[in-house]
């Protein structure tokens, strides 16, 4: 084997901790924002990539109208619980109180985000509380 054909693995160990801190950061500053979301009276700026990673629902809105920075409409969806969506979307968690944990993951389930809405985990998950409480 040839030194040309050694190849070598450069790994950047903090690589998901500094994205996910420079996209916190991209979001709070509105840096580079390209869709807007509607809900409650407010609008909130977010990315499409964002949305689209991490919600299939979003990633099919989005493929099939290719405007340049859309805007959704989300009726009757409070904004509390969209802001919490959109922050555990960039920073992968969320703190929710328990008086809005209910309607945070309907609007979760409705929007198919990932993480909160996966049903392999979400069921395990039910199974395994339903065997603590026997």
């Amino acid at each position: 084997m040839g030194g040309s054909d050694m190849q070598f693995c450069l790994r950047w160990n903090n690589f998901g901790t500094t994205m996910t801190a420079a996209l916190h950061s991209l979001h709070e500053g509105g840096d580079f924002v390209d869709v807007t979301l509607a809900a409650d009276g407010m609008q909130l700026k977010a990315h499409k990539l964002i949305l689209s990673a991490c919600s299939p629902y979003f990633r099919d809105i989005l493929k099939n109208n290719p405007c340049q920075h859309p805007v959704i409409i989300l009726r009757e969806v409070p904004i509390e619980d969209l802001e919490a969506v959109l922050a555990f979307m960039y920073e992968g968690q969320v703190n929710v109180s328990q008086t809005r944990l209910h309607t945070f993951m309907k609007l979760a389930e409705a929007l198919q985000v990932r993480g909160l809405t996966d049903t392999q985990n979400t069921r395990a998950r039910m199974e395994k509380e339903m065997y603590q409480n026997l």
